[in-house]
């Protein structure tokens, strides 16, 4: 399984209703990525820096997840300086540094990671059934609740096989080269995979026919909608319609 370090933990973020958190990131995330000018961006940065702090979830680890992310986003800052058409700062034989794609990806930065803190914070302090049981008691369709949790659950299933597959055929001495024999083996690796996968698919569907399932999770955990959960959604919105209010003030 997936390991979910961030979950286990007893903040004032974990102590949160997980449906209110679940609302809160979501709206948060949407006003911050449609927000353009710098000044909501940088406080949307430090409203996120905070909200990891009083999660308690660890810098380091956050930290962590953070630099894989960054490593995509570099290619930004490698094709949108080079190909953002605008004024040039500095040009070198054919190749132009255009200020403006530099800005660009500025901005795409500030607001990735201003939304990954926050659903560290807020989605990641949670184990990944709560967030099945809390998007169907948000009133997401039970269908699709159903296919994320069984797809999050059955990826680690495939997983196994693969690696199973992936022995057998290295105690037959296989070693991966740059040949046709090794692309022929893989080939065959792939094709077995998704044989072994339809194959325990059916068996995973009549074993829970066999107990009874009828296309719905059910829960024991009965969410609280407490004080401080409606306090902390409050406050969250409150700072959310302040970040889309400067977004409107700085862009006229």
């Amino acid at each position: 399984m997936i390991e979910e370090p961030f979950a286990a933990g007893n903040s004032i973020i974990h102590r949160i209703d997980p449906r209110f958190r679940v609302a809160a990131a979501t709206f948060y995330s949407f006003t911050v990525a449609l927000c353009y000018e710098f000044q909501p961006l940088i406080a949307a940065l430090a409203v996120s820096m905070v909200s990891v702090l009083l999660s308690g979830v660890g810098l380091k680890k956050v930290f962590k997840r953070l630099a894989l992310v960054n490593v995509f986003i570099l290619l930004f800052w490698i094709v949108l300086p080079l190909t953002y058409a605008g004024n040039t700062v500095y040009s070198l034989g054919p190749v132009h540094v255009y200020p403006a794609g530099i800005v660009f990806a500025a901005k795409i930065t500030i607001k990735s990671n201003a939304i990954l803190m926050v659903l560290i914070s807020f989605i990641a302090t949670m184990t990944f059934a709560t967030l099945g049981h809390s998007l169907s008691r948000l009133r997401i369709p039970e269908k699709l609740v159903f296919l994320l949790m069984i797809t999050y659950r059955y990826i680690f299933v495939i997983q196994q096989e693969y690696q199973k597959i992936i022995r057998s055929i290295k105690i037959r001495g296989f070693k991966p080269k740059t040949t046709l024999h090794s692309y022929k083996t893989f080939a065959y690796v792939i094709g077995m995979l998704l044989i072994r996968a339809s194959e325990r698919a059916d068996r995973v569907y009549n074993a829970m026919r066999c107990r009874g399932f009828k296309g719905k999770y059910y829960s024991l955990t009965d969410f609280q909608a407490d004080t401080k959960s409606w306090v902390f959604v409050t406050i969250v919105s409150g700072v959310t319609l302040g970040i889309l209010l400067m977004e409107v003030l700085f862009n006229e």
